[in-house]
């Protein structure tokens, strides 16, 4: 019984330990250098702050790293750059424009210094339970490695969506246009439809009734074989 125990303790304990663990720094650097090459297309890296949520689906692994931010951030973009097979797709939260320095000192400096390590990068913006979405429907179907960081400010995660180095995205679009197909990215085109207007619409102008004409008077009181009078007609009703 005595060693049952500690092996059942074990298995319980096992759901928590692969979707989140704290590792030291040298840890999640070789956790990330031995992910990458098994890492590709559709696969997503995140690099959060302190208070992003523990996420539940199948493919989502976290790693307490313990670091700045700034420096995952850059150990990642670093470990990308060097590899033969990915390219990174960046996404960050809207809202981060918006927050303002005094409700959450550090954030221009943050902004800042974000801004000068992404110059001449495309970065998407994307409202941040949106992003958060997405990362749970990708865990899904492919692995999703988030390193969580010690950074204490809203709205200033890092989203890499992984993307094949050796084939871009123009040389996929003219590949379908050959198959016939539209690329993955185009949606279908009930998402493209406009977006109604919040404004009624207002219901049609009612036409005023046109009277009827009165049946026309014939002369019933003219002898036989006279002309006919001409019809005459009532006068229109006052208006």
């Amino acid at each position: 019984m005595r060693k049952v125990l500690p092996v059942f303790c074990f298995l319980l304990a096992l759901p928590l330990l692969v979707a989140g663990q704290t590792v030291s720094t040298q840890e999640w650097k070789a956790k990330l250098d031995h992910d990458l090459p098994l890492l590709g297309h559709r696969n997503w890296i995140l690099i959060v702050d302190s208070a992003y949520p523990l996420q539940t689906s199948a493919g989502v692994e976290t790693v307490e790293t313990g670091a700045e931010e700034l420096d995952v951030v850059r150990y990642v973009m670093g470990a990308i750059g060097n590899s033969i097979h990915v390219r990174p797709d960046i996404f960050m939260d809207a809202e981060l424009p918006y927050v303002v320095e005094e409700d959450a000192p550090g954030t221009g400096a943050y902004r800042e210094a974000i801004a000068k390590m992404f110059d001449g990068l495309d970065i998407q913006s994307e409202p941040h339970e949106k992003l958060i979405a997405d990362v749970d429907q990708a865990g899904k179907l492919v692995h999703v490695l988030v390193l969580k960081t010690r950074l204490t400010l809203p709205y200033s995660s890092v989203f890499i969506r992984l993307n094949c180095k050796y084939w871009d995205d123009d040389a996929e679009e003219r590949m379908r246009a050959k198959m016939g197909e539209p690329t993955p990215a185009t949606a279908p085109a009930s998402e493209t439809a406009p977006v109604p207007s919040a404004q009624p619409t207002p219901p049609p102008v009612q036409q005023p009734a046109t009277q009827p004409a009165a049946p026309a008077v014939t002369d019933e009181t003219a002898p036989p074989g006279s002309p006919p009078s001409p019809p005459t007609t009532s006068p229109p009703p006052p208006q």
